[in-house]
């Protein structure tokens, strides 16, 4: 099977590693995001595509419009005959998906119908859900609305957080794909319609998803700290008694236990350094300060001189 891959992040490259190892597959070219510029030096970064292309001698194209006359056309010289989709980024065409023989197949970080959109990794582990998963689906004008034509599983784990969800599902992934790739070369790939009565979103992340009510139960709380972490991350101000200094904080990983003092006010800190929430509290195991490292939150304790009745106080819509 000749194929090319649309794809720039580092959730496509497992899978772009069992197809180039694969002796029925031939990537003829890769199409992936431009380098940007980042960290503090401003410098461009390569996709983390773009650096498995160049490690692995696949030919590649930055593409910064997938859908512009040049890349169409480069697109279509390639004569492949099935494009694979993983995370690329962008909107891609019918005028480009209608190249290749087969109908164009995506990666997609959810157990679909459910979650559809640009955060499926997130949503489930906010909302609390026992499983998640992936889907390979074909690709259609309407994001995530293709026919299925197989899945995978897996928990959502107590310390599971998006990061390590993320890592999971890529790991999975690859199988899955590759068996796919299989059955539509052969001619027994069964593509099943999604159920549109089942069907949810999965929006982009915000920074103001990060807010949280402190009068919300421990355990939302602690979902949201969850799926948030590592980006955009759950924000809230420390404010001292002593001092009455505040700093903002990023909460890295938290775990939910009894309250010694149910009847404090949401958001103060107990005497076993636990935070009062609205049903139960949450014990901070890791926290970043803005600008800082992340840290245990004992080092933040002592760092700070925090003492029972400071307050963690929510962070306001454009605060």
């Amino acid at each position: 099977m000749r194929l090319i891959f649309f794809g720039s992040a580092e959730f496509g490259v497992p899978c772009l590693c069992a197809m180039h190892e694969d002796g029925g597959i031939d990537i003829a070219h890769i199409f992936t995001q431009p380098s940007r510029k980042a960290g503090r030096g401003r410098k461009l970064v390569p996709t983390p595509v773009a650096v498995w292309a160049d490690e692995n001698g696949v030919p590649y194209t930055e593409a910064e419009n997938i859908n512009s006359p040049e890349m169409v056309e480069k697109v279509a010289a390639c004569k492949a005959e099935l494009l694979v989709v993983i995370a690329f980024g962008q909107y891609i065409s019918g005028k480009v998906i209608d190249l290749h023989k087969y109908r164009a197949i995506n990666v997609h970080g959810s157990l679909l119908p459910k979650y559809r959109g640009a955060g499926p990794i997130y949503w489930p582990i906010i909302n609390g859900d026992a499983e998640t998963g992936i889907t390979i689906i074909t690709v259609e004008k309407k994001m995530d609305t293709g026919d299925m034509l197989g899945n995978a599983k897996i928990a959502i784990e107590a310390d599971d957080d998006a990061q390590s969800v993320h890592d999971k599902l890529a790991e999975i992934s690859p199988p899955v794909l590759i068996d796919c790739i299989r059955k539509i070369a052969d001619g027994t790939a069964v593509y099943t319609p999604q159920d549109e009565s089942q069907a949810t979103e999965a929006p982009k992340l915000q920074k103001s998803d990060g807010f949280i009510d402190w009068a919300d139960t421990a355990e939302s709380i602690n979902n949201r700290i969850r799926g948030l972490w590592p980006w955009p991350g759950v924000q809230v101000d420390f404010v001292s008694q002593a001092t009455g200094k505040s700093c903002r904080v990023t909460i890295a990983k938290a775990e939910i236990v009894s309250c010694s003092k149910e009847e404090a006010e949401c958001g103060t800190i107990d005497d076993e350094e636990n935070i009062v929430c609205g049903d139960g509290c949450l014990k901070i195991m890791r926290i970043k300060p803005a600008g800082g490292k992340v840290m245990d939150f004992k080092s933040f304790v002592n760092g700070r001189a925090v003492c029972a009745g400071d307050v963690f106080k929510s962070v306001e819509s454009g605060g």
